[in-house]
């Protein structure tokens, strides 16, 4: 029989913990306060936020200046740099959309970016897949070759280039002045090439070989199986093409020689004349050509972000 007093089982002092509304961890003890963070790490958080959204602020104030300088007059545009338009006006963006061909523009534009984007799509992906998926000889030497065109800049095969567009092997057609022209040389990139390997390099074998099993050959299991798989890496290759073809100035130039056919880059450069610079019009124009691009991005960023991740993670 004990003398003392016997001490209260565990589960005793959790009841009347909780009786009093202190708050009880799991397995009867009490729980304790989780500990602040340091103040070296609150600091360090606050200067790197600054430093970012400095760096923001930096890479903004362009745009910023070119939308405020579309809202000035000519005469306003021409004084001096300053990021606040005194009587803010939409009358460069009536004058680009209505004197300058500005919807032929666009159009064109939109003509060729979906285009040449739609059979990167397609050629990249399966380029993508072969690079990374079969087995044939040559395979690494062929990829390195691909990798070394873009150490080739676009002057340089300025010339093999037109020639070859003026008198096309086989045809003779000359497709120097038209779409067909433009969206040929473009048809798939090494960029887009790259991307999409890297990206199929992080897909499991199990998925093939379970696509195997069911019979399933080369061409099925890149339909039916990867190529759903890779949407984070097809939206990134959706967003980095469009944007690229969207805002071609050189080939355009180069290539198509019409004026009927110039993309909004091309048609833009209108606004510059020899003896006078139209700025609120070229400012507005070129605002309103940002907003195409910007919209695809907003609605593929998720998948961007998470296709260029991890098309990094293997090589």
């Amino acid at each position: 029989m004990a003398t003392g007093r016997e001490t209260p089982p565990p589960y005793v002092a959790a009841v009347e913990e909780l009786a009093t509304g202190a708050p009880v961890a799991a397995g009867g003890e009490p729980s304790r306060p989780v500990p602040g963070r340091p103040r070296a790490e609150r600091i360090r958080q606050v200067v790197v936020y600054t430093l970012l959204i400095g760096i923001a602020l930096l890479f903004f104030t362009p745009f910023f200046w070119s939308v405020s300088t579309s809202l000035k007059s000519l005469q306003e545009s021409v004084q001096g740099f300053d990021l606040l338009p005194d009587d803010p006006d939409l009358s460069a963006y009536r004058d680009a959309l209505t004197s300058f061909n500005f919807g032929r523009y666009m159009l064109n534009s939109a003509i060729i970016a979906v285009s040449v984007t739609l059979f990167n799509l397609v050629l990249a992906s399966i380029g993508g897949y072969a690079f990374a998926r079969l087995r044939f000889p040559g395979r690494e030497v062929l990829f390195m070759l691909v990798l070394a065109t873009l150490m080739i800049p676009d002057q340089l095969r300025l010339v093999p280039v037109f020639l070859t567009l003026i008198d096309f092997p086989l045809t003779g057609w000359n497709l120097i002045g038209t779409y067909q022209g433009f969206v040929l040389i473009n048809l798939v990139t090494a960029t887009n090439l790259f991307l999409m390997r890297q990206y199929f390099l992080t897909i499991p074998k199990d998925y093939e070989e379970a696509a195997k099993l069911d019979g399933a050959g080369y061409f099925k299991t890149y339909w039916k199986v990867m190529l759903p798989l890779a949407g984070p890496a097809l939206a990134a290759v959706t967003i980095l093409q469009f944007q690229g073809t969207w805002n071609e100035f050189f080939w355009a130039l180069i290539i198509l020689q019409d004026e009927a056919k110039y993309p909004l880059t091309v048609g833009i450069s209108t606004f510059v004349g020899v003896y006078n610079t139209q700025w609120p019009e070229l400012m507005a124009a070129s605002v309103l050509a940002i907003l195409p691009v910007a919209a695809i991005f907003v609605v593929f960023q998720r998948y961007f972000v998470a296709g260029v991740a991890a098309a990094g993670v293997k090589g």
